[in-house]
């Protein structure tokens, strides 16, 4: 029977729960007190002194702070040259299983949201930011507490860095604020930025920005995301300005806090995340935003009238499949065109005619994304 891995002469490695750029998170068990801990353990990078700085930075940063929204940090060392955080096993899903299409109720996001707030501004408050806010480093405990994970990013707001080696993990394309896709200095209004969008993606079951990480990343220089028009007043107009493409045009995390106490209406959070959590085992793809529960009525048709259409519709709908087959291939064909002429060795990710002062920001993102 293989032996057990043991981290630090005390804490028992299990299955992996997660991974992030440059670590592990194993399921732990704590030999000394007996429970169960969440153990992060850094990759075998000896060849980059730069991450293992990072994960150092990590732990002192978790360290030095103390919320009821944020994973409590337990035990922090070095094995067999790796090192290794532990802190609290969260159980219980992220809002991404929940809200992944699935529209959820205003009311309730907004319970969450302000308690996602209210952990933000203490951050900030600490001279923090998290760089990395998105739906699945939001946690909903077993205890009915939304709890704010992954660090690893994170940057002290006093760091005057814009941005690091190609390599470096620097946040996920599909959440990033303009200014970080930009490469420029990162505040706590890109944490704002990131938040709307959860909220945003939380209210409709949909990603803002899809596609490659790239073209997400380029989209948001110069276009909102889409708020729809179906969304309370009061919604809209939040979003709108926590997405602001100007940092300085965000509210802070306490504004964004008091507001969507507001909009909760007295909404109990934990309330709140016991039904949401309902929904991390009944997602439904979603072609379009709609609010919670809203469906569209089929409309009935008289039997003659449903015959009748039978009988017209389906030629019809046999003509427009053949011309469909005939245009699918003949964009496969342009794109294999497209492809040949570009050359394998040749890379398509950062377009072409991309500002060069944009260039290096995105070629970071691209290699963060990509592992390499």
């Amino acid at each position: 029977m293989r032996e057990p891995t043991v981290v630090g002469d005390r804490y028992v490695l299990g299955e992996i729960i997660g991974r992030g750029g440059m670590a592990d998170v194993h399921r732990g068990e704590d030999r000394v007190l007996g429970r169960s801990v969440a153990v992060k353990v850094m990759r075998d990078l000896a060849g980059d002194p730069g991450g293992q700085a990072r994960f150092t930075r990590e732990a002192r940063m978790l360290a030095g702070l103390s919320h009821p929204g944020l994973v409590l940090v337990l035990d922090a060392g070095t094995w067999q040259e790796r090192p290794y955080l532990v802190m609290e096993l969260v159980e219980g899903p992220t809002l991404a299983d929940c809200c992944r299409g699935v529209a959820l109720d205003p009311v309730r996001v907004a319970a969450i949201g302000a308690e996602l707030a209210s952990t933000l501004a203490y951050v900030h408050a600490s001279g923090v930011v998290h760089r990395d806010i998105k739906p699945s480093n939001v946690l909903l405990d077993q205890s009915n507490r939304v709890r704010l994970a992954d660090f690893g990013i994170a940057r002290l707001l006093e760091d005057t860095t814009a941005y690091t080696a190609t390599g470096t993990t620097i946040g996920t394309a599909a959440y990033l604020a303009p200014e970080q896709v930009r490469g420029q200095r990162v505040l706590a209004a890109a944490d704002i930025y990131a938040l709307g969008l959860v909220l945003l993606e939380a209210l409709t079951g949909i990603r803002a920005y899809q596609g490659a990480p790239t073209e997400a990343a380029l989209a948001r220089l110069s276009t909102p995301p889409p708020i729809p028009v179906s969304l309370p007043e009061e919604w809209q107009v939040l979003l709108r300005q926590m997405t602001a493409l100007e940092e300085g045009l965000r509210p802070t995390a306490d504004e964004v806090g008091q507001r969507l106490r507001n909009l909760a209406a007295g909404a109990d959070p934990s309330a709140a995340t016991v039904v949401i959590r309902s929904h991390a085992t009944a997602t439904l793809p979603l072609t379009e935003p709609v609010l919670a529960g809203a469906t569209a009525p089929e409309p009935v048709q008289p039997r003659g009238q449903v015959s009748q259409m039978r009988g017209r519709f389906f030629p019809r709908l046999r003509t427009v499949a053949a011309g469909v087959v005939v245009l699918i291939l003949l964009l496969a064909a342009g794109l294999l065109v497209v492809q040949w002429s570009i050359g394998p060795n040749e890379s398509s990710e950062v377009p072409a005619n991309t500002p060069s002062r944009l260039k290096e920001p995105l070629k970071d993102l691209h290699d963060a994304v990509k592992g390499r």
